[in-house]
């Protein structure tokens, strides 16, 4: 989930994952899988960074990190 403001200053949270394309046109389009079409204040760049972050934070939790088995001497 990605946070991310209206033009109206309201606040809102976005399932990174429904999203199909971010474009400038001016304004911040994002378009979802659902066909549904919302306008942010943020940048292209701004959304896609909190996209990549929402999706490395998944990825984090979901595979934990593998030790090594091998001992340090």
């Amino acid at each position: 989930m990605i946070e991310l403001t209206r033009f109206n200053g309201e606040r809102f949270v976005l399932n990174a994952d429904l999203i199909e394309t971010v474009e400038s046109t001016p304004d911040t389009v994002i378009r979802l899988l659902t066909g549904k079409k919302l306008v942010v204040k943020e940048t292209v760049e701004e959304v896609i960074d909190r996209a990549l972050a929402y999706a490395q934070r998944i990825h984090q939790i979901a595979v934990p990190p593998v030790e090594s088995a091998v001992e340090e001497r």
